[in-house]
């Protein structure tokens, strides 16, 4: 007889596998038009997120080759080496700026996203400190020096900026540690003090200001700041309940910006309707109910820790995105999990499934 933890296993690398198929068919949809305007190859995005697929499967299967005792024993020289290299995009020389934010690492070849390395780290670190069971119910000794070490890589992200990985890191670090049985006053307070401190983080760039204004009224200025969010708007309703099929997207006619990676979500609301919306969400919460039933099948509280987060910080990063996507949130430049277009952010979630396959195969 086959036992639960393998059934849900299975069913998570199913859902998993799902989402990555989705992303190859919707890259490859709604960037194609782009892509053979600006680079003369309709498959310029679908390779690069095939290589992407590869590199990452490789690096998967590396990882079954490493011992569970290195990965957590690793887990905070590995944090702090994501926290530098993200460090060095502050540096000009080093990275490269897309859309005012300097997110990205150059290398002679390529270049990369290191922030992505934060949070596949931070994850694996706060499992390691979690299983540690160390001064758990301490302020001072247990909860404080968590909140430091998530200050200092936030700080850094900021100042690229990246004002929502930054709020996504926290809210994961705050579930994680609520779901750990921490002292519930002392999340209640932290997450309490999110809302002045994001407020005036907000109030201290103008840039900000104006998306909060213009989620408020996107029709204010429908040719300006609120033409994207508008145009997302109608890619989503012109999709109606079975969409105007897979690559009759209009939308993605030089209409809607960022359609493959931020604004994903619309292409496929456009191109396979309410259906395609409704199933992309229920993949996430399969992703969630599946990954919570694996999580808790494991006695090892690394595991289930680092289970609990990867499944936490992409549903939450998903939530967000979908949220900007139907005007429901302030647009944050935060793609839509294991779907959106990019390498880096695909290797890293294919990574953290590895180490996940590791860890449960290691714990049977």
């Amino acid at each position: 007889m086959i036992s639960s933890t393998r059934i849900s296993y299975r069913l998570f690398m199913i859902v998993c596998g799902c989402l990555i198929i989705t992303s190859f068919i919707f890259v490859y949809s709604s960037s194609s038009i782009f892509a053979l305007e600006k680079f003369g190859n309709s498959l310029y995005f679908l390779k690069k997120q095939c290589i992407g697929f590869i590199i990452g499967l490789i690096a998967a299967l590396a990882i079954q080759y490493i011992r569970p005792t290195l990965l957590k024993n690793g887990a905070p020289y590995f944090f702090w080496a994501s926290v530098f290299l993200t460090s060095l995009t502050l540096i000009p020389t080093f990275s490269s700026t897309i859309h005012g934010s300097s997110r990205w690492l150059k290398i002679p070849g390529f270049s990369f996203q290191p922030s992505e390395l934060i949070k596949i780290s931070l994850i694996i670190y706060l499992a390691y400190i979690i299983s540690s069971k160390r001064h758990k119910y301490s302020f001072w000794h247990g909860y404080a020096p968590v909140m430091a070490i998530l200050i200092i890589p936030s700080l850094i992200l900021l100042k690229q900026p990246d004002f929502g990985l930054t709020v996504t890191l926290f809210l994961t670090t705050l579930i994680m540690l609520f779901v750990a049985n921490y002292e519930i006053k002392h999340v209640a307070y932290t997450l309490a003090s999110l809302i002045p401190v994001g407020g005036f983080l907000i109030w201290m760039r103008p840039y900000r200001v104006k998306r909060v204004l213009t989620f408020l009224n996107p029709w204010e200025d429908p040719k300006g700041a609120g033409f994207q969010i508008i145009q997302s708007l109608i890619a989503i309703g012109s999709g109606g309940f079975w969409g105007v099929g897979i690559g009759n997207s209009k939308q993605k006619f030089f209409y809607l910006p960022m359609q493959h990676t931020d604004f994903i979500f619309s292409i496929i609301a456009e191109e396979a309707g309410f259906i395609g919306c409704i199933f992309i969400i229920f993949l996430y919460i399969a992703l969630l109910y599946y990954g919570i039933k694996l999580a808790l099948s494991t006695d090892d509280l690394f595991t289930r820790f680092i289970i609990f987060g990867f499944v936490i910080i992409t549903n939450l990063q998903a939530t967000i995105n979908i949220g900007v996507a139907t005007g429901l949130l302030p647009t944050k430049g935060i793609g839509l999990p294991l779907i959106s277009y990019g390498n880096t952010t695909l290797v890293c979630n294919l990574i953290m499934i590895g180490i996940i396959t590791k860890l449960i195969r290691a714990s049977r």
